[in-house]
């Protein structure tokens, strides 16, 4: 072995690599390790895991076509060595600026930032009823319908190739080379439909909801709201703000118990990617690498198209709270919209581990068979899931750094151990644990 790489899919993989790096250094390993993926960071790279690893150079990789050339000289006889110490005083001098930093960033004391919550008006308002509760499956959904709402933007990011669609098509730079891409795509989007190449199904569901006014929202399992079904438990902000403004969780845009309302949370998982590991096996069996590449990442629009979708079918015939949108595909990816479907993972709801709870409500694997694995990756990769919050203020935010109090507070809730809480929640930690 030459060299050893890790890529980071999602947020609990970076701790996986820190784990991978302390383990390379207890076997005594030699041999580089390259760092790279969707998630990870030069500075997680020099803060966290290049001081665990000290028997070679620990190099990160920003992206996968630099791989090539950064290989090319970790394997070197001449120039290995020079190449490893820049970056060992590269990532010295980022740990250095990172502990000169440390204390900028203020944290309110946890029940100082609950205290601070944001607080809508519940007086008057009436919180909207789905059509229906409990979960509704969708089997073999049209792909041509998710052809439509498409957002080709993050397409071309994935192939190298950074501008906004459609101008990136006219773009004096890489404008050629964008159009026989999205020609490229739309050959493969018109197989792929024609000839069912891929399926995609969902589940949504809705169920009554209120919240204890702080971070833990109780399901319930019908509209007496005598049963409790399931509870999440979310995640505050807790940084110091200016002038006031609230520190935000997503259990801020359900009604409190205390305030009568009947209120309601809805979830969702949906997936295109059924039958694409397969299919591009089939076309790497035939070396044909350049379409199964093409195969996943179509496979991811149509996924994220998909939960666009069903969100846009949500807001006007299953939770109609928002019958008479009426909203370009343009409108619809810049968030136009009333109410959020927020994702765990993502910097409102940070804690992967609500997936678990979420997956168990709408049984997403038995019914459409999306399963996750151990560290709350979906499979097949082409799904996405979240929740569904209907509240006209409801908007998206990020958590930010939080202090141990609040990890404290919520492994009580969850019923899990600090150091569990931790690990999962390593990315946003403001201390070392």
């Amino acid at each position: 072995v030459d060299i050893i790489g890790l890529s980071g899919l999602i947020t609990p993989s970076l701790d996986e690599m820190v784990h991978v790096a302390a383990e390379m250094q207890r076997l005594d390993f030699q041999v580089p390790l390259m760092i790279g993926g969707a998630t990870t960071s030069k500075a997680h790279t020099a803060v966290k895991i290049e001081p665990k690893y000290k028997n070679d150079g620990v190099i990160y990789v920003p992206d996968a076509s630099r791989s090539v050339s950064v290989a090319s000289q970790l394997v070197s006889d001449t120039l290995k060595e020079a190449y490893i110490e820049e970056r060992r005083q590269e990532y010295s001098r980022i740990r250095e600026r990172r502990a000169g930093s440390e204390g900028r960033g203020r944290r309110r004391p946890y029940p100082d930032a609950v205290a601070r919550r944001f607080q809508p008006q519940w007086e008057g308002y009436q919180p909207p009823a789905p059509s229906f509760t409990g979960t509704r499956v969708f089997d073999d959904y049209p792909l041509e319908t998710l052809r439509e709402t498409i957002d080709w933007t993050p397409f071309f990011i994935s192939w190298g190739l950074a501008g906004k669609f459609p101008k990136i098509l006219d773009d004096d730079k890489v404008g050629e080379a964008a159009r026989n891409l999205y020609d490229d795509a739309q050959k493969m989007l018109d197989r792929i439909i024609n000839e069912k190449l891929l399926s995609a199904r969902a589940v949504i569901g809705f169920w009554p909801a209120n919240s204890n006014g702080a971070d833990d929202i109780q399901l319930f399992s019908d509209d007496a709201r005598s049963t409790p079904l399931a509870t999440l438990h979310h995640l505050r902000q807790q940084s110091e703000k200016p002038d006031d403004k609230p520190h935000m969780s997503l259990a801020d845009f359900v009604a409190p118990a205390d305030t009568g309302l009947a209120d309601y949370v809805g979830g969702f998982v949906v997936s295109a990617g059924i039958g694409a590991e397969e299919l591009a096996a089939e076309f790497e069996a035939k070396n044909d690498d350049y379409s199964a590449i093409m195969v996943k990442a179509l496979a991811d629009r149509l996924a994220e198209s998909f939960a666009e979708h069903m969100h846009l079918r949500v807001r006007k015939e299953f939770w109609p709270y928002a019958q008479d949108e009426d909203l370009s595909n343009e409108e619809l990816i810049r968030e136009k919209y009333r109410g959020i479907r927020p994702a765990p993972g993502y910097p409102a709801c940070p804690d992967h581990t609500e997936k678990a709870t979420l997956f168990s409500l709408l049984e997403a694997e038995q019914r459409i068979g999306v399963e996750l694995t151990e560290h709350f990756a979906m499979t097949p990769a082409a799904s996405v899931s979240g929740f569904y919050y209907s509240h006209p203020e409801s908007r998206y935010f990020a958590v930010g750094k939080i202090a141990k109090d609040q990890v404290e507070d919520i492994a009580r809730r969850k019923n899990k151990s600090l150091e569990e809480m931790e690990r999962w929640l390593s990315p946003i930690l403001d201390y070392d644990p």
